[in-house]
């Protein structure tokens, strides 16, 4: 496999699977905004699954649903931090909505530099449309800052999840994406171990289960 296509799955997938675990607020979300917000959030993530797995399966020469679907656990890309599932816990699920949505800019930011036309050009399409994602990260960050219990439940979450943000980014991007981290929520995060890729997490398994259930209940149907 290139490493483009390496790197195109590697996004589509956190991309995919954040987007089924956002997608997990519909309809039990703190408010009916919320409910709104998230639910436009999980769907702008699968579209941007859908557009990389489209370019990266150009290369591969499979199609983007084979690539969404039909593969087995084990060969996922995505990051360990996407793969978490919150539910019911909203301060952990903000935590991680920050860390990916500023490590998400970072990377979407290089990509848009890129020599590869494809790449630079979908990259841009995407940064557009998740300006909205992180002004409602950047939102609940302040609304959380701006309270005692709000704040502690917070660095509390971003303690815990650290590990498994550091795994979303290259090492040249780690740095400056960590320290804008550190200065905006006022705390000391060290530069541990990354929880990397390939090391899923335990909520994994059954989230692909669900997620491959309509596909694999007809193998070889055209939907």
């Amino acid at each position: 496999m290139s490493e483009r296509a390496q790197r195109l799955l590697e996004l589509a997938d956190d991309e995919l699977v954040l987007g089924w675990r956002n997608s997990e607020w519909t309809g039990i979300a703190p408010s009916l905004e919320e409910d709104v917000a998230f639910s436009s959030i999980a769907q702008n993530e699968i579209g941007h699954a859908r557009a990389l797995y489209e370019l990266a399966a150009a290369d591969l020469g499979t199609t983007a649903d084979e690539l969404a679907f039909d593969r087995q656990p084990g060969e996922y890309r995505a990051a360990p931090l996407v793969e978490l599932r919150f539910v019911p816990d909203w301060g952990r699920t903000i935590a991680r909505h920050y860390l990916y949505e500023t490590a998400d800019e970072a990377r979407i930011a290089a990509l848009k530099g890129s020599s590869d036309a494809d790449v630079a050009g979908l990259a841009a399409k995407i940064d557009r449309e998740e300006v909205y994602h992180r002004l409602h990260a950047e939102m609940w960050v302040d609304r959380l800052l701006a309270s005692p219990d709000g704040r502690v439940r917070l660095i509390d979450a971003t303690r815990e999840l650290w590990p498994y943000a550091l795994g979303i980014l290259d090492d040249d991007l780690r740095p400056t994406w960590a320290e804008r981290v550190r200065e905006r929520l006022g705390v000391d995060l060290t530069n541990g171990d990354a929880i990397a890729r390939g090391a899923h997490a335990d909520d994994w398994t059954a989230l692909w289960d669900e997620m491959t259930m309509v596909r694999r209940s007809v193998p070889g149907a055209q939907w």
